[in-house]
């Protein structure tokens, strides 16, 4: 729904709140907010289609910036706050950015970008610094009224990619008009989270997550556009975000499966000290989840969990519930929308069982590029038209979607095809690992052996010792070529 349409519902309703730091934004704030931001880029000649760029942490202006874009027709483009100088550089120039947005929180990498940019506006929040105007002081000094040629602008978000840069996801914009009367208006997955989750404006939705991913970012704007209120973590804690539940009575949240090995490692007098009654729907994705991983959070959450399987790309999706799961384990679920099609390498179409290239036809399959790269797109297209992520996995009788891995994650030992999350399954659930990541490394005779890199629980631990009981527990719960020969440690 449009801001200003909430602005006036509920003008005094918080929209977002930051956990930490305990400041509020308001729906009217937000629309106020957006609404300034929207004239301060007018101000500097952008119009719709333009585009902009920010990096910025989990900060409270964060969707007044998102919004403002959105509302003034403009593709915005979010990026990680962990980027080195000249990785942000290549975004902002290849997205076409006219602005670009960043905090005093991350002034060393601005500062390294002063020169580079010096074609680009360039803001900066909570303060200044040499090149970078204030954002807070540019906008005190703009309206609070929509712009005249409000219409509905879009993101534009860049894969990480497994080889070379990453890609901008480029759709056209409809650069549709935002009359404040049309109160079907949405903004992101305002319908997905409406219709499939549940959400309306009673929404309390818990943001753990970096909010420049597509996930956070989707599905904030989704509920924050049915009026909800948005409680945003600027940083993950498990023990931190059951208290949230608890405190902030949240319905709604979004998780990936690392967040849920931490909340398992929690002691179980401690977990049971949280009220959780009112937490209705946990949505989860990003990344395979470990079986043993999901049925134990089901157990101690209830059948709240919702799978889905989806990219940036949105060419297709598929979900799952937790009843559903209980009966298909490790599926992510059956489509939603697009159409499901599992090809091997010729693009022929696989039977039930057999594993091969995850691709989604329809409607939705084609309605992406990635920006300036007209061959990349061309990859991701098969011969009849559907599109694929890279993912590989099959589908059950019923239609039921399994991952595999990656393709490009493939480690080929000895002739053998390894796909390296079956094995981080396996290490993740040993109770001396906090992270793991698996990959192949070349091999004089096999090709390429298996190699795990740990964060352990505990670094005074990580040695020989440590390194043999991972790879022998590992060794129990999966075939023994598929488990790593030898195990790095890093903290």
């Amino acid at each position: 729904m449009h801001p200003g349409v909430n602005g006036k519902k509920y003008p005094n309703k918080p929209a977002i709140i930051m956990l930490n730091s305990g400041k509020i934004i308001t729906h009217g704030q937000l629309n106020d907010l957006s609404n300034q931001g929207a004239q301060l880029f007018r101000s500097l000649g952008l119009k719709p289609g333009d585009s902009i760029a920010f990096m910025l942490e989990n900060h409270p202006l964060f969707f007044p910036i998102v919004f403002a874009a959105w509302r003034s027709g403009l593709r915005y483009t979010a990026m990680s706050w962990r980027l080195q100088p000249s990785e942000v550089e290549y975004i902002v120039k290849d997205c076409g950015a006219k602005a670009f947005i960043t905090s005093k929180f991350l002034e060393e990498t601005a500062m390294n970008l002063e020169e580079s940019l010096s074609e680009v506006k360039k803001f900066m929040l909570d303060g200044t610094s040499d090149g970078y105007a204030s954002y807070e002081e540019s906008l005190s000094s703009m309206p609070a009224e929509p712009v005249e040629d409000e219409s509905q602008g879009g993101a534009m978000l860049y894969s990480s990619g497994t080889t070379g840069r990453p890609k901008g996801i480029y759709r056209e914009l409809a650069l549709n008009p935002l009359p404040y009367t049309q109160e079907e208006e949405d903004l992101g997955l305002g319908r997905v989270v409406e219709g499939i989750y549940g959400g309306d404006e009673n929404t309390v939705y818990l943001s753990p997550a970096p909010l420049y991913h597509s996930a956070p970012l989707g599905f904030n704007t989704g509920f924050l556009s049915l009026g909800g209120t948005s409680v945003v973590m600027e940083k993950f804690d498990p023990e931190a975000a059951l208290k949230a539940i608890q405190d902030y009575k949240v319905t709604h949240s979004q998780w990936v499966p690392t967040m849920f090995v931490k909340f398992l490692k929690i002691e179980e007098s401690n977990r049971q000290a949280y009220d959780l009654s009112s937490h209705k729907v946990a949505i989860h994705a990003a990344a395979p989840c470990p079986k043993e991983v999901k049925e134990a959070m089901i157990n101690w959450w209830g059948p709240i969990l919702y799978e889905y399987y989806a990219g940036t790309e949105f060419n297709g999706m598929t979900i799952v519930n937790s009843e559903e799961w209980m009966q298909h384990k490790g599926t992510v679920g059956r489509a939603l929308f697009g159409e499901l099609h599992i090809l091997d390498e010729d693009s022929n179409e696989l039977p039930a069982g057999e594993a091969g290239g995850i691709y989604f036809g329809g409607e939705t399959a084609t309605t992406y590029e990635y920006h300036n790269d007209k061959e990349k797109t061309q990859e991701a297209i098969s011969k009849q038209g559907y599109s694929t992520l890279g993912d590989i996995g099959y589908v059950d009788e019923e239609g039921y979607l399994y991952l595999t891995d990656r393709k490009a994650f493939m480690i080929i030992s000895g002739g053998v095809n390894i796909y390296p999350q079956e094995t981080e399954d396996a290490l993740i659930m040993h109770p001396k690992v906090t992270d793991v990541a698996v990959f192949g490394v070349p091999h004089p005779e096999m090709g390429e052996e298996v190699k795990a890199v740990v964060q352990p629980v505990n670094m005074s631990e990580a040695g020989p010792d440590l390194e043999a009981e991972l790879i022998a527990h590992c060794r129990d719960k999966i075939s023994h070529v598929k488990c790593p020969k030898s195990v790095d440690f890093e903290e």
